[in-house]
């Protein structure tokens, strides 16, 4: 086997773990621990595996074949981006696969009555300007902050759990220490 394949496989193995996601320690599990996700980021996962292994490979597949007929692959653009981008979309259905694996669907609308804050919890806090905002805390791979969404491994999330409506908590956020007061503790399902 040569070094270039070696190599490339092992920088597979590497891009695996922290696949589309950078370098933010937000998006990754903690060490021995469930990937809570909510029903709704299973669906859209699943569907994500679904539209790659149905219709993106198998197009991707189809030009890759018909660019190798063409003759000598060494200068053909068509062959190298596309078994290039075949290696993505693999490498992506192996981190999907693999988060699947790990899920555990929790819903929040079971949680309807529970007056703490917990996994899938919509949270409103009052910071210290006496601006409100709206948090929904859900899996690593929802986290959305343009929506609301953070993952219970964030900062804000791991300081709000096990509050409720009228406590004050303290977390570090990147612009340094805050300081936030609960306003109200909701359970909902949670819409793509």
């Amino acid at each position: 086997m040569s070094k270039a394949l070696t190599m490339e496989s092992a920088a597979d193995d590497e891009d695996d773990e922290d696949h589309g996601r950078g370098l933010d320690p937000s998006f990754r599990l903690p060490a021995g621990t469930r990937n809570y996700i909510t029903p709704a980021g299973h669906a859209r996962i699943r569907a994500e595996v679904e539209q790659l292994l149905r219709v993106e490979r198998p197009q991707l597949v189809s030009v890759v074949q018909w660019a190798a007929s063409n003759g000598d692959r060494s200068e053909n653009a068509d062959y190298i981006y596309g078994k290039r981008r075949l290696r993505e979309i693999d490498r992506r259905i192996r981190f999907l696969t693999k988060r699947l694996d790990l899920a555990e669907i929790v819903d929040p609308a079971g949680r309807a009555g529970t007056e703490q804050v917990f996994f899938g919890a919509t949270v409103t806090i009052c910071d210290e300007q006496g601006s409100e905002q709206t948090y929904r805390i859900v899996g690593v791979d929802e986290t959305d902050f343009a929506r609301g969404r953070v993952s219970w491994v964030s900062p804000l999330a791991r300081a709000l759990l096990k509050s409720r409506a009228g406590d004050t908590v303290r977390f570090q956020s990147p612009a340094g220490s805050r300081t936030v007061d609960v306003v109200e503790v909701a359970y909902r399902a949670i819409d793509d």
